[in-house]
């Protein structure tokens, strides 16, 4: 092992999330890797220990609040000390409100929302109490955009982008790092996951943003402290533009984008 530092990697196994755990292996941190697929945690904790480090996996499904509680205390337990959190994983569900499934959306809001909140939580008492270490959440564009299409998606991540500056503030007199990543439409399988396959905003897959690039930006940004980064030029002149252009005009326009490319 190359030190003694551990980061925690939820939604580890592909996309943003196992881009993020290689940079971090790569500089020498030992991971404690997060997903509820067993065989693909255990494959890539195979192959992350292959930089020389300590690889914890940890199959939970953080769909349930109960099993972010339940991931704590089992790092807590294994007398592990994390000094890099990194909330990755979320998921999204493609379709008009009136339409989708409820019990689906509350999931992802479990997800995105309740066991983010839980870990960052647990984790930042102790780093307020060691006066150190860091946090990544990813949060995206859609934050800052209403998302007719992925109206929960786009509503989770506000939540984590508010709820990223405003802890960063509460701790800035510690030691302690917190930056949000803010991707656009990346080359993952989130499109995929959230039934989304058929949106006009995922036609395009060489618009879409490469994974490993996301998450150098992501990484570079944490450790320079920066509090949050838009990965990405189309998506800083996205956000830039949202910046000046009312709400509802900004919703027609991703309802646009966003919609069955069969949807006139």
């Amino acid at each position: 092992m190359l030190n003694n530092k551990y980061a925690l990697i939820t939604g580890a196994t592909s996309g943003i999330g196992y881009e993020l755990a290689k940079l971090f292996a790569q500089d020498g941190y030992n991971l404690v890797i997060v997903s509820r697929n067993k065989q693909e945690i255990e494959q890539r904790a195979s192959e992350f220990r292959q930089f020389g480090i300590d690889v914890i996996a940890i199959q939970k499904d953080l769909f349930e609040t109960k099993n972010a509680f339940e991931l704590y205390e089992e790092i807590r337990n294994k007398g592990i000390s994390i000094d890099v959190l990194v909330n990755n994983a979320a998921q999204g569900l493609f379709g008009e409100f009136k339409d989708t499934d409820i019990n689906r959306e509350l999931a992802i809001i479990n997800l995105n929302i309740a066991s983010l909140v839980i870990l960052t939580k647990c984790f930042l008492k102790e780093m307020v109490a060691k006066n150190n270490d860091k946090i990544l959440n990813l949060a995206s564009i859609a934050s800052k955009i209403p998302g007719p299409w992925q109206a929960v998606y786009h509503g989770t991540k506000a939540f984590v982008l508010s709820f990223t500056e405003a802890i960063r503030e509460e701790t800035k007199g510690y030691n302690i790092a917190i930056t949000a990543l803010m991707p656009g439409v990346t080359d993952t399988d989130f499109f995929n996951k959230a039934g989304m396959t058929e949106s006009r905003i995922v036609q395009d897959k060489d618009a879409m943003s490469n994974p490993a690039e996301v998450a150098k930006d992501g990484f570079e940004a944490l450790m320079g402290n920066k509090d949050k980064v838009v990965s990405g030029l189309k998506n800083k002149l996205q956000v830039g533009m949202g910046n000046i252009t009312p709400d509802d005009k900004l919703a027609g326009m991703m309802a646009e984008q966003q919609k069955p490319v069969d949807k006139k």
